[in-house]
């Protein structure tokens, strides 16, 4: 099995997203999913938006759970791998699903005729989306304005002093775990938003 797998490419990242995408149409058009009318074009944004959220928050999980407290951990002489090659990448996708869930959401909540409602945390529904959408406007903020340019600092992207760079590294991470705190809530907001009615 792993070797039939292997030989339609699936060890390459970019052929097992193609292959989601085209399953994912496939199983939608054979179970009568998909239909072009305003309400599937809403659930497909929300579906990409759930898809770049999950990306983003599970990032920053893995930073706050596994990086971060293992780090300590690492000889100093293998940390360069996690700086110099995980870390970058892994920072690049954060703050790109940080962007692409933002975006998809505004775009969302505009589409379906809820983002004045929501961003003014009117009564109903709205204040309980609204209330997620500001949680994650800020920690998108967050993410673009604070932690990625303190983590470049950080990471020897930029040039710095070992001050400068310890100094950046712990307003990262602080920041991060900000995010941590803010994204539990958030979550549950956005969630209530669907299944919780307001008062």
């Amino acid at each position: 099995m792993v070797d039939f797998l292997a030989k339609l490419g699936l060890d390459k990242l970019d052929r097992a997203l193609i292959y989601g995408v085209i399953l994912a149409a496939i199983l939608a058009m054979l179970s009568g999913a998909v239909y072009f009318s305003h309400g599937w074009f809403a659930f497909v944004l929300r579906w990409l938006h759930v898809l770049a959220g999950v990306m983003w928050i599970g990032l920053l999980w893995y930073f706050n759970f596994v990086q971060i407290p293992s780090m300590p951990k690492i000889p100093d002489e293998q940390k360069p791998a996690v700086s110099k090659v995980i870390a970058p990448t892994a920072l690049f996708w954060f703050r790109h699903a940080a962007l692409a869930t933002v975006a998809t959401g505004l775009l969302l909540a505009a589409m379906n005729g809820y983002i004045v409602e929501a961003l003014t945390l009117q009564a109903g529904p709205a204040r309980l989306i609204g209330i997620g959408m500001w949680l994650g406007l800020v920690m998108a903020y967050n993410v673009w304005m604070i932690i990625w340019p303190n983590q470049k600092i950080a990471l020897g992207m930029v040039e710095a002093d070992a001050d400068a760079k310890k100094k950046a590294a712990r307003t990262a991470m602080i920041t991060s775990r900000f995010n941590t705190m803010f994204s539990i809530p958030m979550l549950y907001f956005m969630v209530a938003a669907q299944n919780v009615s307001a008062g």
